[in-house]
């Protein structure tokens, strides 16, 4: 995990490099979450990395040195009625694009984890691994997984049947078993459930 992405496109003239990556995309339920992050080259929180790689109390902890040193930052949340609509790549896409209208500036240059574009401005490329590679798309990682967890969490108050709060909505077999006994909630997408009910 290194910043040599980020400051190859500063050498090229690029100031405010952000970083998106996104949370979300496989489980049964809740929504996708995306962020942006535009960190401060003089004060990049140590210990940043994929947030698959993280434990929660290290993220935790990481997503609040993020928020309060990066210079931009947004997190951006598509509901699963949406990816139901226009399907999970499709609403990743705007979820992304949500996010980097959610700053509050226009960035210099946007590097993607994943392997697509999101056609918001220009200059954009897209960083396979990414969230493993560049510091900006690891910052962004951490910030949609806690956003989209603590979400996670308000909903299994909402529906505890489900036990949203052990599994956050993947298809655990726990979870599998629940939908099949209570039926599918407000939160689940309905286009992931065809091959379950």
């Amino acid at each position: 995990m290194t910043f040599e992405i980020e400051e190859a496109l500063f050498k090229e003239g690029y100031n405010l490099v952000g970083g998106i990556d996104e949370a979300g995309r496989g489980p049964l339920a809740g929504p996708v979450a995306a962020a942006c992050v535009i960190l401060d080259p003089e004060n990049i929180p140590s210990g940043i990395n994929d947030s698959k790689k993280l434990s929660e109390k290290k993220r935790e902890a990481l997503y609040d040195e993020i928020i309060r040193t990066a210079k931009y930052y947004s997190v951006a949340l598509v509901d699963a009625q949406t990816i139901d609509r226009i399907n999970i790549r499709e609403a990743t896409k705007l979820c992304m694009a949500k996010a980097v209208d959610g700053l509050g500036v226009e960035p210099d240059f946007l590097l993607i984890d994943g392997n697509f574009v999101i056609n918001r401005i220009s200059n954009e490329r897209f960083v396979i691994g990414g969230d493993a590679l560049s510091l900006s798309i690891g910052a962004a990682s951490i910030l949609a997984k806690v956003t989209r967890d603590r979400l996670m969490k308000e909903i299994h108050e909402e529906f505890p049947e489900y036990n949203f709060l052990k599994h956050k909505g993947y298809g655990t077999k726990e979870h599998i078993e629940a939908i099949k006994k209570h039926g599918p909630s407000v939160h689940h997408r309905r286009s992931f459930l065809t091959r379950i009910l």
